[in-house]
This record gives C-alpha cells, sequence and structure tokens, in this order.
C-alpha cells in the first residue's frame, strides 16, 4: 500500500506499574524501535502519532504527534481511547507492556528497611487482544520478544500470538550473546533474521509497501 497520508499509531517504550507512591515495576525497553518507525514512516509522508511510555525522545521530528504515557491504565486507556474515536489505518504494537502487577498498591510509601518484603504479583490485561474489539478493521503488527530464543521456539511462540491477538505481521525478536535478531512474520511466511534495528524497521516499512 502507498503510505502517503496513512494514518499510523505506534506504541513504543517500558510501562510501569506502581508499588507504591514512589516505586514502580518497569522493563528495559528503550523505545528505539518505535521511534525508528515513527521517523521513517513519517519521511514517507504517513501521518504518524507514537504513544510512548517513559523513554527518551531524542529529537523527534516535530511532524509526528506525540503523546506520553508512564502507567499501563493510562498506555491502556488512551489506546483504547484513539482506536475508538479517530481513524487509524495501521497500528504498530511494539510497547513493551508490563506482563504483572502488584496485587496491593500501597497508597503511601513504604517504609524502607523492612526485612523479607513480599510483592504478589497478578497478570494484568493483554492489550493487544483489546485492539481488535476497539477497531476491527485496523491493520495489526504486532511484537514478540523472547530472550535467547533459537529460530524454532521464536516463531513458534509468534505463530501462537497470531493466532489469539488476530495479527496481520508480528516482528519477532530476541537477543542471543549480546546481539540482536529478528524475524518478520505473518500467519503462512517469514523473512529474516535481521540483525539490528534499523535493518529490521525497512523491511518491515517494505512489507507494509508492498
Amino acid at each position: 500500500m502507498c503510505l502517503k497520508n496513512k494514518r499510523i499509531l505506534i506504541t513504543a517504550g517500558p510501562t510501569w506499574v506502581p508499588i507504591d507512591k514512589v516505586r514502580v515495576i518497569s522493563n528495559i525497553a528503550t523505545g528505539q524501535t518505535g521511534i525508528l518507525l515513527a521517523e521513517k514512516l513519517q519521511r514517507l509522508g504517513a501521518k504518524v502519532t507514537l504513544l510512548l511510555g517513559p523513554a527518551e525522545t531524542y529529537y523527534l521530528n516535530k511532524n509526528i504527534k506525540l503523546m506520553r504515557f508512564k502507567f499501563f491504565d493510562e498506555l491502556k486507556n488512551k489506546l483504547i481511547k484513539e482506536l475508538k474515536t479517530k481513524k487509524y489505518d495501521i497500528l504498530i504494537h511494539s510497547v513493551a507492556v508490563s506482563d504483572y502487577k502488584p496485587a496491593k498498591v500501597y497508597r503511601q510509601k513504604v517504609e524502607s528497611g523492612i526485612k523479607n518484603l513480599t510483592l504478589k504479583l497478578t497478570p494484568t490485561v493483554k492489550i493487544i487482544d483489546l485492539i481488535r474489539k476497539a477497531n476491527p478493521d485496523i491493520f495489526l503488527v504486532g511484537f514478540k520478544y523472547e530472550p535467547d530464543a533459537d529460530k524454532n521456539l521464536l516463531i513458534k511462540e509468534t505463530n501462537k500470538l497470531i493466532q489469539r491477538s488476530k495479527l496481520n505481521l508480528t516482528v519477532a525478536n530476541s537477543i542471543i550473546g549480546g546481539r540482536y535478531k529478528a524475524y518478520i512474520i505473518n500467519k503462512d511466511t517469514h523473512c529474516g533474521p535481521f540483525l539490528n534495528k534499523n535493518a529490521m524497521c525497512d523491511n518491515l516499512i517494505k512489507i507494509l509497501q508492498a
């Protein structure tokens, strides 16, 4: 498809869940992939909105609409609202969503020095599974990260995600021995490996243009 004037929503970055008033559980995502895609797609004439978690924005192109979030519930609410109230052609869901949250959030700061403090965690809602309900027709690109996974395991786990969440495309990526490796997968085929994020982004965009 021609990407000029296509409305594209990209999610990126880490996601926080609160422990107490000052502490959070997070992850090590940087948002770099989402930012790279936003920049490249905007240069092709797409109308890009970037929903970015607590990560550095670097020197983001001023023509990219930037929306910020920090916490899981902010991400979920803003994403679903965007999908229900605005028309998007493509959603690239690269954000690193928190899979677990504390069963109890403390209203005040937990006192330091407590021995054997235990946090009970419960699963969060799978945001990617809510997307089709909010916008059944959107072209949906998901991401699957499995550290240290070989190609066969990576593709197997990604195919499960494609079927469950009704994805059009998925980027399956891993880091083995400190090296990035990614494949772009749909329900029938896969391509790759791509050995850096820039190459993966370029090839994903080529597929979107096909």
